[in-house]
């Protein structure tokens, strides 16, 4: 199947607990790279999301940012640093006894220090947690939704590119079989000349023994193979992008052997504008494989 690994959702739902807020995005990458940034509430959801995450995206790299705002103020706890106020009395009362400061300590003096006075939100309930869990559980899953769809919709365009330019690959496999035809018939009648050259002036030479000749050397330009197993990849690659499961890598794989079969006709095809065709199918080769880089 032709999916794209480009792609980008944002979601938000809320409910009478909190408002969850989800973006997904997912760029090139050779693997599955699975980046995940959660609010400490949620934090014991991570190994769950990337499961989601990984039941919908075989390849690719993939940020997903979860934020979570309670529909209510949270509670707090306030705590007195005992200890500290104590010794910031008892240097008030020295400095005093010097002469230095007037006055006692206030409540907005011990506001200035930090750590005098600590206030902590205090963590909801377990019912209001669990609620905020499926609530971003929830919103994920749609989130990556919107993500798929939209990386399919970008791979029906990609699919559209890739079937053309198969199609335009398979007219010059048609065309480089032509030119084999025509180059072979010209290389065969070239030899046979020059044999009726050798043996004008070598009449020793037995026929049976040119003839062999003749026939290993044209032999080795004989590309059948060659474009059989070509036009076997662009089959192979049909099959692929029909199935159901993730294809990228397999068509990468399948792109090297289809450039290997075609260096392989560029130096066995004897005929005049034979390297225009192989020229011109290595590049439309590169420009299907710029392609594939961003199928997943």
């Amino acid at each position: 199947m032709i999916k794209s690994m480009t792609g980008f959702a944002s979601v938000s739902r809320e409910d009478e607990a909190a408002t969850v807020s989800v973006t997904v995005r997912s760029v090139n990458h050779r693997y599955l790279d699975l980046q995940v940034r959660l609010p400490s509430l949620v934090a014991e959801r991570e190994a769950a999301l990337r499961g989601l995450v990984q039941a919908r995206v075989a390849r690719g790299r993939v940020e997903l940012v979860v934020g979570v705002k309670g529909e209510r103020p949270p509670a707090v706890d306030v705590s007195l640093n005992g200890p500290l106020v104590e010794a910031l009395s008892s240097t008030l009362e020295l400095a005093h006894e010097r002469g230095l400061a007037a006055g006692g300590l206030t409540a907005s003096d011990l506001l200035r220090f930090p750590q005098a006075v600590t206030v902590q939100e205090r963590d909801p309930d377990p019912e209001t947690r669990d609620a905020i869990g499926r609530l971003v559980t929830g919103t994920v899953e749609t989130a990556l939704a919107e993500l798929d769809t939209m990386r399919r919709r970008e791979g029906e365009f990609l699919l559209a590119d890739l079937d053309r330019r198969c199609g335009t690959m398979r007219g010059l496999v048609d065309r480089m079989e032509s030119a084999a035809d025509a180059g072979r018939g010209a290389l065969v009648e070239r030899l046979r000349s020059r044999l009726d050259e050798i043996r004008a002036q070598l009449p020793a030479v037995e026929d049976a023994a040119l003839a062999q000749e003749l026939v290993k050397f044209a032999a080795r330009s004989d590309v059948s193979e060659e474009l059989t197993r070509l036009r076997g990849h662009l089959e192979h690659w049909t099959g692929l992008v029909a199935a159901p499961e993730p294809c990228g890598r397999k068509l990468d794989f399948l792109l090297q052997e289809m450039n290997r079969e075609v260096n392989t006709l560029g130096a066995k095809i004897e005929g005049a504008g034979i390297s225009e065709l192989v020229v011109a199918a290595k590049a439309e080769l590169e420009k299907i494989r710029e392609q594939v880089q961003n199928v997943e």
